[in-house]
């Protein structure tokens, strides 16, 4: 079971991040008409809207939470005066609310690709595989409020972000801090890495141009004169 965490969470994460990094920038290299969300609105509206901006208002909130609660240094929230316990609180609501929003915007994209006969022909199996890994990833992370209401003291809370924090760092010893972690905490984490995996491989590729779309703000001005 030891060398079983040290790979998981010591060496893993290393592969993930590889794979999202490199995959990522093959497939806008070599498949660049492959690099869009696919969109369904054309084979049928219903219900797209509503799931769509509550499952993106969702994710996008539980993924900046997520970086912000496990990289900011402990260190920080003590300068803030922010106790562990009172964080843990602040991510547990903040959590179960995004967590949530999202949880319902899923439900409703995936009822749209699984049960629409005309969406569901031109899906392609792992762009529906991931909306399943997606569904299970955000269950379990939902499942862990549960276990961190029984521990409020918001310890177990620091020993995720110190491997989270361990692994950016390249520590050695990271996989030493997810040893005693609630087999629920590990398999989200593990569900959660997978899916940088599987990311370059999918329509989640978009998520890129969505973050680079930001830049578009300060683009120059078109110059347009006559002849």
């Amino acid at each position: 079971m030891n060398n079983l965490n040290q790979f998981v969470f010591g060496i893993y994460p290393y592969i993930a991040l590889t794979i999202f990094l490199l995959g990522s920038l093959a497939r806008f290299e070599r498949e660049q008409y492959t690099w869009k969300s696919d969109s369904s609105q054309m084979l049928y509206q219903g219900q797209l809207r509503l799931g769509n901006i509550l499952f993106h208002i969702g994710i996008l909130g539980l993924f900046f939470g997520h970086l912000v609660g496990l990289l900011t240094p402990v260190w920080v929230w003590d300068a803030l005066g922010v106790t562990h316990s009172l964080k843990q609180m602040v991510a547990i609501v903040a959590g179960g609310v995004m967590g949530a929003i999202c949880l319902i915007g899923l439900l409703i994209l995936i009822q749209r690709r699984f049960t629409n006969a005309r969406i569901s022909a031109v899906t392609r199996t792992g762009d529906k595989v991931l909306l399943l890994w997606i569904l299970c990833s955000l269950l379990l992370g939902l499942a862990t409020i549960f276990v961190s209401l029984q521990h409020r003291d918001g310890e177990e809370m620091v020993q995720l972000m110190t491997w989270a924090q361990h692994v950016m760092t390249f520590r050695g010893d990271a996989a030493s801090y997810m040893e005693n972690a609630s087999p629920i905490f590990k398999l989200h984490m593990f569900m959660g890495m997978t899916l940088f995996v599987i990311f370059p491989f999918t329509r989640l590729v978009h998520v890129w141009s969505g973050f680079a779309s930001v830049t578009y703000l300060g683009r120059p001005w078109q110059l347009v004169r006559r002849r």
